[in-house]
């Protein structure tokens, strides 16, 4: 394993690991996004920029939380496969580079993005990636580790009630419906189970630069629901509920939209009462309503 170290603050570092590499040179670089997973840089070479992405193993944004490092090269993989598919690769940048032993990926850098609300069209757009995307043809592409990981994070932990996270009112409503607990466990256990559809894996807000997606490193073969689920979620907590006939409209592939609400439930559950906390501007009353929602979509 290498000891190379991706640090915004030490461009002459990264330059000469990237010459090591034969990936060129940097000037300068700038630590970018939010880093919830990885390492992330933007980097300079004279008046060219490209994005310079490292998995370390444990979560970047919390360090207290193991992550599988090999998930670099899952990522890689993912640009690979999807790169001939142009509805898709035409929507996310481009892969320049991958080094497994200092799990680093080089990356087209997609420019400065204002993030905005989405509108209808955006929708359209990123609903289009789906439609395309999942109609890759896979034969295994398991991420066991990612998912065991995500798993952990959307389906157990926040239905736990000695997690510690200090949510105990909002979620106690959930935690004495057994119903719903039931539920959510056996929905985990069908995210555990391999499928045949290739998944972006982490559909959210995070993931979309406007109508680009980028971060896969949680693909894997499973139910297109998936996908699908975490996007209606992430519209309803932008307070976009009103865009979900827009995603079923434009969706065009076979799909379960009941397994797909199921799905969103439980996304919209974990995001209110779980470790993977928005920057949502909503009161006490309106948590409690979108929990209520989580609910009814996940006990349909």
């Amino acid at each position: 394993m290498s000891d190379f170290e991706l640090d915004a603050n030490d461009p002459a570092a990264m330059a000469a690991h990237l010459q090591t590499l034969g990936w060129g040179s940097v000037d300068r670089a700038q630590r970018i996004g939010d880093g919830n997973m990885n390492m992330t840089v933007r980097a300079w070479h004279g008046d060219k920029t490209f994005i310079l992405k490292q998995a370390r193993p444990w979560v970047v944004k919390y360090p207290q939380i193991a992550a599988p490092i090999e998930r670099a090269a899952v990522e890689a993989r993912f640009y690979s496969l999807v790169a001939s598919t142009p509805g898709v690769a035409s929507r996310m940048p481009r892969l320049l580079g991958f080094d497994e032993e200092s799990h680093l990926l080089m990356l087209q850098d997609l420019g400065d993005f204002q993030i905005e609300t989405p509108t209808e069209a955006t929708v359209i757009e990123l609903t289009a990636y789906l439609v395309g995307l999942h109609k890759i043809e896979v034969d295994s592409f398991p991420n066991r580790a990612m998912r065991a990981l995500n798993h952990e994070h959307q389906y157990e932990f926040p239905l736990r009630a000695d997690n510690g996270l200090g949510f105990e009112a909002l979620a106690a409503p959930l935690l004495a419906d057994s119903e719903y607990c039931a539920r959510v466990k056996s929905l985990g256990q069908r995210y555990l189970a391999d499928g045949n559809t290739l998944l972006h894996g982490d559909f959210f807000p995070g993931s979309w630069l406007n109508t680009s997606v980028i971060d896969p490193e949680f693909c894997y073969l499973g139910d297109a629901e998936y996908d699908l689920g975490v996007f209606l979620a992430h519209l309803e907590l932008l307070g976009l509920g009103t865009l979900w006939p827009t995603v079923i409209t434009h969706y065009t592939n076979p799909v379960n939209w009941t397994l797909a609400r199921n799905y969103a439930g439980a996304e919209i559950m974990r995001r209110l009462i779980g470790v993977a906390q928005l920057p949502l501007k909503a009161d006490l009353e309106q948590k409690r309503q979108w929990l209520r929602l989580s609910r009814e979509l996940v006990c349909q």
